[in-house]
């Protein structure tokens, strides 16, 4: 911390009664008063420097042995007119990062120019300030800082702005340029005078990174801080990611300062009972939005996690739509750097009746969708001619662009497949909430291509949850929602749970055993891994669960538009009409009667092993061969 010392003479001023005098053999002929204090001066030292008393007291003529002044909207108070009277008197003071803004404000207010006298105190704070307080780091910052006390006056004299311009101009410096007057830890560095002379060993420290600074502006408030970091994004020289750490380091620093629980149990809307607590949480909205507003342009500038943290922050409190659209898009950029857990936003406000801000990540999921359109993954085609004419550069060139265009195609299909598990991995999370609706749900389901899930067992497991979770949901709501799973993605494992899972559709039981038992006499395996109520099932009726089935064919069936759950690729019988209508006859008697859901009896047992699409497989002859009447024979015949 750099200083300089002005004067020479002791100090003489005493304090009696909240009256401040000067030991003197002359008696004092000029009052000054000063908001609370009262100063018993002389005029001659005061008004040979100050020109501002010169015409006060020219202005008030007073016969009286003391002339009074009155000074009440005096800049820094009774400390700064101390400096400024004591310079007067030749008394030493000591001026620093800390009191020279409130001194050059004093001295501005008091019109201590050169004007008045050569080598005045105005004149030798300004060589202060620009030869020793802007050039070194620790100073510029400490006295940007205390400008907030005289906002006016430090941008009137260009205060505040010429700290802000050294400072980012050692911002955007080469580190290994740059001296520290303090070490990178923040313990108190060497005291200079302004010459350069040392009171201790001189020692200097370098930055020890690229984002050295980042740490040491995060002190500011938010209103200096914001046009430092443009002054410093302004220079274009600065890496984005860099501009990203800072910005994480301040919101670091500030924003964990407001409780999150006080902030939630703030109803914002309504008449608070402490005017306190809505000052707050309007000053960390405004800082917020400010850090949001700083947030670079570039893709990957800032973690999808430090993002996902404003928007939580911004819901909590309340920033304006803007902010909250912009951290959505920027967030849909990158979202397959998101977490499940990072996605459980809360909700705007206690008026909501879902645990989580649903709306804002599905705004999310489809902006990902828009930005993450994959390119052509074919070249061009040009006429012969216009090739021959025109390979070599031109050809080389068409190259480059296609294998680039590939390589986008690919990283974008990745990006969705990671994103596929994300929005699973939250529609599990969020399935547990009661309010949230069937449509909502799906929706987001839907929005995931079904090329970027490679198996759905996540989605099942999201299914489940949300099943156990709406128990209330008629039966035409829950097959919808199954509609949405495909069980030929679902591993052995998923499988033999859904097998089981009493919450599930009938249709969809069905066809998770038919499509295991399609993999396992594909694979050649013997279906041993049944769970044991399922084997038993399966021998009630004649079938021996151990010997593989007969091979499966590869010709391709039609299949009604009403059993798309169905396989393709696998040849069935021309009709089984029995089957279909005991399964259609099944189910109206389950719709008239819901009751029975205490256990599967033997109606329901046939019917589990007969509901099978419209047209079933070949490979599931045996399942019914020992049970078909006379009448399905002659049917299979024709």
């Amino acid at each position: 911390m750099k200083f300089m010392k002005l004067g020479s003479r002791p100090d003489t001023f005493y304090t009696t009664d909240a009256i401040r005098s000067v030991s003197s053999e002359v008696s004092s002929d000029l009052i000054i008063q000063v908001k609370g204090t009262r100063y018993l001066l002389h005029k001659f030292p005061l008004l040979s420097k100050s020109l501002r008393l010169q015409r006060l007291c020219s202005e008030s003529p007073d016969s009286s042995p003391h002339q009074i002044v009155h000074l009440p909207e005096f800049p820094g108070g009774d400390e700064a007119f101390d400096l400024c009277a004591r310079f007067c008197y030749g008394i030493t003071i000591t001026l620093s990062a800390y009191n020279i803004v409130a001194a050059r404000c004093a001295a501005e207010y008091l019109q201590m120019s050169e004007d008045v006298e050569k080598g005045n105190l105005i004149y030798k704070l300004e060589v202060f300030l620009n030869s020793c307080i802007l050039q070194g780091w620790r100073d510029s910052i400490v006295t940007l800082k205390t400008t907030r006390a005289f906002p006016l006056w430090s941008e009137d004299l260009r205060i505040t702005g010429r700290c802000i311009e050294a400072i980012a101009a050692k911002v955007l410096m080469n580190p290994s340029k740059v001296t520290l007057s303090h070490s990178q830890s923040r313990r108190g560095g060497d005291d200079l005078s302004c010459n350069g002379a040392e009171i201790q060993s001189q020692r200097t420290y370098k930055p020890a990174c690229k984002g050295w600074w980042a740490e040491d502006i995060s002190e500011l408030g938010i209103d200096l801080y914001w046009r430092t970091m443009i002054a410093i994004k302004s220079g274009g020289r600065l890496p984005s990611n860099l501009i990203g750490d800072a910005l994480k380091v301040y919101a670091s620093c500030w924003l964990p300062k407001i409780q999150i629980s006080r902030i939630t149990d703030l109803d914002i809307g309504s008449d608070s009972d402490s005017e306190g607590n809505v000052e707050i949480t309007s000053k960390t909205r405004l800082l917020l939005e400010s850090i949001i507003s700083l947030l670079p342009a570039e893709r990957g500038a800032v973690s999808c996690c430090f993002l996902l943290k404003l928007l939580k922050a911004a819901n909590i409190l309340g920033a304006s739509p803007s902010s909250k659209m912009e951290l959505a898009r920027r967030i849909g950029i990158q979202l397959e750097e998101a977490t499940a857990k990072d996605l459980l936003i809360p909700p705007p406000s206690r008026a909501s009746n879902m645990l989580y801000d649903f709306d804002i990540v599905m705004n999310i999921v489809e902006l990902f969708m828009l930005q993450s359109q994959s390119p052509p993954t074919s070249p061009p085609r040009f006429k012969s001619e216009f090739i021959e004419r025109r390979r070599s550069r031109s050809a080389e060139n068409i190259d480059l662009d296609f294998q680039e265009s590939r390589r986008s195609s690919s990283a974008s299909h990745s990006s969705k497949m990671k994103v596929a598990k994300i929005i699973d991995g939250y529609l599990q999370a969020i399935g547990h909430d009661i309010n949230l609706p069937l449509s909502k749900f799906m929706a987001l389901a839907k929005a995931i291509p079904d090329f970027a899930r490679i198996d759905h067992d996540d989605l099942y497991k999201a299914i489940d949850v949300y099943l156990k979770a709406h128990s209330d949901l008629t039966k035409g709501e829950r097959k919808r929602l199954c509609q949405i799973l495909d069980c030929k993605k679902l591993s052995m494992e998923a499988c033999m749970h859904a097998a089981q899972n009493e919450m599930l559709p009938l249709r969809v039981v069905v066809q998770v055993l038919f499509f295991e038992q399609a993999r396992a006499t594909k694979s050649g395996n013997k279906v041993a891994d049944l769970p044991g109520n399922i084997k038993a099932l399966i021998e009630s009726h004649g079938i021996d669960p151990s010997r593989p089935l007969a091979p499966l064919s590869t010709t391709t069936a039609s299949i009604p538009a009403d059993d798309q759950w169905s396989v393709s690729g696998i040849r069935s019988p021309k009709r089984i009409p029995t089957l279909k209508m005991k399964l259609a006859e099944d189910e109206e008697l389950e719709e008239q009667d819901d009751t029975r859901q205490d256990g599967m009896g033997k109606s329901s047992k046939l019917r589990g092993l007969c509901a099978i699409p419209g047209r079933p497989k070949r490979m599931l002859g045996k399942f019914w061969s020992n049970g078909r009447s006379a009448n399905a024979n002659g049917n299979d015949k024709n």
